[in-house]
């Protein structure tokens, strides 16, 4: 029973984490969302999520793309004061915004873990650009490691 218990507690604190994310307004134009996600790719943001066949490409619009890129700068500069106004052009929200398939970071550590294309095969960030990955011995260690990720989280929450 005790285990039940852990395990309905770890999956709770998993569904309702918060956050706080960087998003671009509504009722700005389209001209003006547009020198901001040029500003901040070119300033640091990862972008790549936003290109065609990506997760994030969809829904193509320019406010869809100022959204991720804005919130990646966000969170790369580590959520500082000042880092999501874009000359009034975004705000912050603790409504992820995330939607399937592309998922908004709520971190700068949780980049890494993002990253998804509309390619069967998955692919890891690595200092050379992005690397493809065999998919079999994938699986297999994503599950291991959410098996002990679970039991120490369940051993340490519920002794």
């Amino acid at each position: 029973m005790n285990g039940l218990v852990c395990v309905a507690l770890v999956l709770t604190m998993a569904v309702y984490s918060s956050g706080t994310w960087c998003i671009c307004k509504e009722g700005v134009s389209d001209a003006a969302l547009q020198k901001t996600l040029d500003y901040a790719c070119g300033a640091g943001a990862d972008c790549t999520l936003i290109h065609p066949n990506w997760g994030c490409f969809n829904p193509n619009t320019v406010r869809a793309h100022c959204s991720y890129a804005v919130n990646s700068y966000f969170q790369k500069k580590g959520q500082a004061q000042g880092s999501c106004d874009f000359s009034a052009t975004a705000t912050t929200t603790a409504s992820d915004p995330s939607y399937t398939g592309c998922a908004y970071p709520a971190s700068a550590s949780s980049y890494s873990t993002s990253i998804t294309n509309s390619s069967t095969t998955p692919f890891i960030p690595t200092s050379g650009g992005l690397q493809r990955l065999d998919p079999a011995p994938t699986v297999l260690m994503l599950v291991m490691a959410g098996l002990c990720v679970s039991r120490v989280a369940c051993s340490f929450l519920c002794g």
